[in-house]
């Protein structure tokens, strides 16, 4: 990345600014600001999340906010309420009051002297979210937004559920609030109230996994804050922005087909980052595509980028299997609309374990195939979000593919690319009321190595609405589809696809009650593959820069970072586990003389094919030190289940030095519902 120090304007930092709510609460925001905005007032663009802008965040928002600053906006990065130094509590995801103090942000902005009126949001991930659900109430100060790594539906697409399936990320987010929750504001900002303060949120915040695990339904808890309830609402430019290996692919083509508001999609090889710090490689130089969307919207100058294609993504070429990659090797390409006229559907059909030629006429045999996947077929399949810092990646598929029925295609005569949602539908009977079913979707290499390239999860009870979910009848047949992720991708010719069908898909999605077994018969499924020819403009499309940003805040590393992913089998017992280590080291910031470090480990267990043992742990330790200010945060989070019931325990201790000054234990037994 090009580090860049000279700048159009100089830019002056504020440390913190506070922002007053209408209730007394306020807000802390840091600012970047053009030294001569308050002579000559400035578009300001905002980024407003949970994640702590004085320590957690503060290299990269150095990076992000005087990068934009020294190109003439304001900078202004907002701890959300109850987070980092604001006051209050943070007490869920997308409340309404964390939209409305969203709002009362944009109306603070308008009034400032260096602030021209017109505000544009970012954010990736939480931000996303909230930009886009604030886009939707329509404040006049917004002039357009960019959201990464988001999604317009909290239920379907979201780290909590896929295809109605729980997922097991929804645990390790939980995780990851609780400890965010537990932290302190800092006393150099807040003053004596400090104390005050933390306590009020260790006794406050609450343990969000219990809330959300009782809505396992699509119902209206998931449906406030989901934007595609209405796509209408949102008028403003919007730039949808997402990479294969992050969890929120799907939302931009859903977001450029709902929307009637000018709107761009961007989606690379990266996870869930920004695509400045992209992992997997290429990184782009992101922040120069911000800054030429915001000179489009919030200054009115003429950059070109709504005569470009509305749909850029990376077309990625086939590559072995690996649990982490450094680079994606591939092209850009783009579609002047989405849905496009570009896009055709091949459709194979199935046969006895084989997919069958696009040309062939199905021959009507309807093979009818028994199958019960072992508990653990899933352990290789990576996090359903990749972070990019622990290997968490796919790896070869043919370890799972062995408890999972497979149909394979002929070796392709020719390369295709596939761009879109790929689809399998299949004709099947459950054996139990409640079953799951996993679909994955691989390129399979002449030497026989699966790379997995898509998937899907849909709880069959699920298979007609989520908000309306009905128990399977067992015996009886159905025809259900399976919309699998969307990817960007090319398939050699020589290479053949795979499509593996699997009962479990542990720790990926959490197991059905209890195991249950499947007929599929072939004479009804099918793959429907979105396949696109290379265009001619394909070539002729503008080049993307190179990454810059400017300087990050310089940090001493105390403690290096560490992430791992383990796969242990202990043979003697039958014991299975998924050990996860994500340990972001510990760092000196020198600038406000703090020392910060954070610590995560996950483990996921079962034995042998007993539903009822798995289970699913974490925990969390962070730290913050300034001489005698010594803070430590403890949380662990533990769910298992039987046929009937989630069992939920959480312990959240806290330290002022050696000193325990808190504790609390949750204890809950919640009902199952159709999961």
């Amino acid at each position: 990345m090009k580090i860049v120090r000279e700048f159009a304007h100089k830019v002056v930092q504020h440390e913190n600014v506070w922002i007053p709510m209408k209730d007394g609460v306020r807000l802390a925001a840091r600012l970047w600001l053009p030294e001569s905005a308050g002579k000559n007032p400035v578009p300001a663009i905002l980024e407003y999340i949970p994640y702590r802008k004085r320590d957690s965040m503060r290299s990269r928002d150095n990076q992000i906010y005087s990068y934009f600053a020294g190109n003439g906006y304001a900078g202004v990065r907002v701890d959300l309420r109850g987070s980092g130094d604001s006051e209050g509590l943070l007490e869920d995801e997308y409340l309404q009051q964390e939209l409305d103090d969203g709002i009362a942000i944009l109306e603070w902005l308008e009034r400032q002297d260096w602030c021209n009126g017109k505000v544009g949001i970012m954010g990736i991930s939480w931000g996303g979210f909230n930009g886009l659900q604030i886009a939707a109430m329509r404040p006049p100060q917004l002039a357009a937004i960019i959201t990464a790594s988001s999604t317009d539906d909290r239920f379907a697409d979201d780290v909590h559920h896929m295809g109605g399936c729980l997922l097991g990320d929804n645990l390790s987010w939980a995780s990851t609030m609780f400890a965010y929750n537990s932290c302190p504001p800092d006393p150099k900002i807040v003053g004596e109230k400090w104390r005050e303060m933390w306590f009020e949120r260790l006794r406050g915040s609450g343990l969000w996994l219990e809330k959300w695990l009782r809505h396992q339904r699509r119902d209206e808890y998931w449906q406030r804050g989901s934007v595609c309830e209405n796509f209408a609402a949102i008028e403003c430019p919007v730039m949808a922005v997402s990479g294969w290996a992050d969890g929120y692919s799907n939302a931009v083509f859903r977001l450029l087909t709902g929307l009637t508001a000018p709107r761009k999609g961007l989606i690379g090889p990266w996870g869930h980052k920004y695509p400045h710090v992209g992992i997997p490689g290429p990184a782009i130089g992101f922040l120069q595509e911000a800054l030429r969307w915001w000179d489009t919207w919030l200054k009115g100058i003429d950059t070109g980028v709504m005569a470009e294609p509305m749909l850029r993504v990376w077309m990625q070429e086939s590559v072995p299997p690996t649990t982490s990659y450094e680079c994606r090797r591939g092209r850009w390409v783009g579609e002047t609309s989405w849905p496009s006229s570009n896009i055709n559907t091949t459709i194979y059909s199935m046969a006895p374990a084989r997919l069958l030629d696009p040309t062939a006429i199905p021959s009507g045999e309807n093979e009818c195939c028994r199958l019960q996947s072992p508990l653990g077929l899933g352990l290789f399949a990576g996090k359903w979000c990749s972070y990019a810092a622990a290997p968490d990646l796919p790896h070869d598929q043919r370890q799972e593919d062995g408890g999972a029925r497979v149909y394979d295609s002929a070796p392709l005569k020719e390369s295709i690319e596939i761009l879109g949602a790929p689809r399998v539908e299949l004709e099947l009977e459950a054996d139990k009321p409640v079953a799951m079913i996993a679909v994955r979707l691989s390129d399979i290499a002449p030497d026989d190595k699966a790379t997995r390239i898509s998937y899907g999860l849909l709880n069959l009870t699920h298979r007609n609405s989520s908000e309306f979910p009905e128990p399977l009848e067992p015996g009886k047949h159905y025809t259900v589809k399976v919309d699998l992720n969307y990817i960007g991708q090319a398939i050699p010719a020589g290479h053949r696809i795979r499509v593996a069908v699997s009962t479990s898909y542990w720790p990926m999605a959490w197991p059905a009650p209890e195991s249950a077994g499947i007929k599929l018969y072939t004479s009804n499924s099918r793959l429907l593959l979105p396949t696109r020819k290379p265009q001619p403009e394909d070539k002729r499309l503008r080049q993307l820069d190179l990454p810059e940003a400017a300087p990050p805040e310089r940090m001493e590393v105390i403690r290096p970072e560490y992430h791992n992913w383990t796969v242990i089998r202990d043979l003697a017992t039958d014991v299975s586990q998924l050990k996860v280590i994500n340990d972001n080291g510990s760092q000196y910031i020198k600038r406000i003389d703090l020392t910060i470090s954070r610590t995560a480990k996950e483990w996921y267990t079962y034995q042998g094919d007993d539903f009822d043992s798995v289970q699913g742990e974490t925990t969390w330790e962070r730290s913050f030190i300034r001489n005698s200010w010594s803070i430590r945060t403890k949380g662990r989070t533990v769910l298992s289940s039987s046929s009937q019931y989630f069992y939920l325990r959480a312990e959240l201790d806290a330290y002022e030095g050696d000193k325990r000054v808190y504790s609390q234990n949750w204890d809950y037994v919640i009902p199952r519902d159709l999961v």
